[in-house]
């Protein structure tokens, strides 16, 4: 199955957590086998992973600390960002000769 959002993609977050409903952020990866397709967008969903000191093989350590990153969330919460109009649109697909394309429902320009 295809995704309608890919990665690279600018997406506004549309429902979840009230801190993170309305931002806007770039698609980082697209998991779509492991987590049942969800998407980790950037810079929305921030989780903390707390990390103790832990020697590698190589000898090395990894600093003990706080970590932040991005949690994944479902695709239904976000909705894509038409670079032509700038708006959170729904996306349709065209098939033509050359192929399949996603087109903005808002105002029926291609994405691709």
């Amino acid at each position: 199955m295809r995704m309608k959002i890919r990665k690279g993609d600018t997406v506004e977050v549309i429902s979840g957590r009230l801190e993170d409903k309305g931002k806007r952020g770039e698609v980082i990866t697209v998991l779509m086998k492991q987590n049942r397709n969800r998407v980790v967008v950037q810079g929305v969903s921030i989780r903390t992973k707390h990390q103790r000191q832990v020697q590698t093989q190589a000898g090395r350590n990894i600093n003990p600390g706080r970590i932040q990153f991005e949690g994944p969330i479902d695709i239904s919460n976000v909705m894509l960002v038409c670079p032509k109009c700038s708006e959170a649109a729904r996306v349709g697909i065209q098939r033509d000769e050359a192929g399949a394309h996603r087109v903005c429902k808002n105002c029926g320009q291609l994405i691709d």
